[in-house]
């Protein structure tokens, strides 16, 4: 039985000491901001100026941006029915996206200004699996709202970004072009300097920044906050084993809350009980 907590213990515990070093690797400095709704429950738009008019935050050392493309989606190839778009969306992007999303890429290149003007596309990570592409090939294309797109390069998983896996990601001024984009974007993603005060102080700016006139209709996150949740209950498993084998006792007697041994069924006798009721 001890040997047997010791090993779960085990596993808890590298479990959370592996989402600690992820959470440092990451920073807990990064603040997503994304279009809310408005007052009829209908989804609100960012003001165009709005990466901007955060980038004036103090605190706020970069801030990058994506928009979705709604009106497209994106196939292997244009022989695939159009019901079958594996839940991937096209989104333009900004040319810092990576690393302010904590990814980088995995194969091939991401956008540049050139690039970003041009039918060309990278693949998150998740798009890429989902359309069988594991490389970059010369010329290698696939259909993007109704015509063809070059794929650039490939995108490592982004664990503080995860809707960026499964994204088509193009240019901004290619989306506007090729896509109709109007410009708007739908999701901002900001980095602070790394220190709980700063995040704190621009988390609680942020709304009011990025739209004046609607700040109610901002959506305001930390992405980090999802692991900081999974390292704590892998800290509270440890607490809860850690419990049970305190109280476990392999004599079958039970403890006292003073601290007492209570006479109690050797667990055989309250085995066979079990299996005759």
């Amino acid at each position: 039985m001890t040997a047997r907590i010791v090993a779960v213990l085990g596993l808890a515990s590298s479990s959370q000491a592996g989402l600690l070093a992820e959470i440092s690797r990451l920073g807990t400095n990064l603040l997503t901001v994304t279009n809310g709704q408005n007052y009829l429950g209908q989804p609100a738009e960012l003001p165009d100026a709005a990466p901007g008019m955060i980038g004036r935050l103090p605190g706020v050392t970069d801030v990058q941006y994506t928009g979705t493309v709604s009106s497209a989606n994106a196939y292997r190839s244009p022989l695939i029915p159009s019901i079958d778009t594996n839940a991937l969306t096209v989104d333009a992007s900004s040319l810092g996206l990576p690393a302010v999303t904590g990814t980088s890429i995995a194969r091939g290149r991401y956008l540049n200004a050139a690039t970003a003007r041009e039918p060309v596309a990278v693949l998150g990570a998740g798009a890429a699996q989902l359309m069988g592409i594991d490389r970059i090939w010369p010329g290698e294309r696939i259909w993007v709202g109704g015509m063809w797109f070059y794929v650039a390069g490939i995108l490592n998983p982004a664990t503080l970004a995860p809707q960026i896996d499964t994204s088509i990601l193009v240019g901004f001024p290619a989306a506007g072009h090729y896509l109709g984009l109007d410009g708007h974007p739908s999701e901002v993603y900001v980095r602070t300097v790394n220190t709980q005060a700063v995040t704190t102080a621009v988390d609680t700016l942020l709304g009011a920044q990025a739209d004046p006139e609607n700040p109610s209709q901002v959506d305001v996150s930390q992405p980090s906050d999802a692991l900081t949740a999974q390292a704590d209950a892998a800290g509270a498993f440890d607490t809860l084993f850690l419990g049970l084998g305190a109280v476990a006792r392999p004599d079958g007697l039970r403890r006292s809350p003073a601290g007492q041994d209570l006479p109690g069924l050797p667990v055989q006798r309250s085995a066979r009980r079990r299996q005759q009721m």
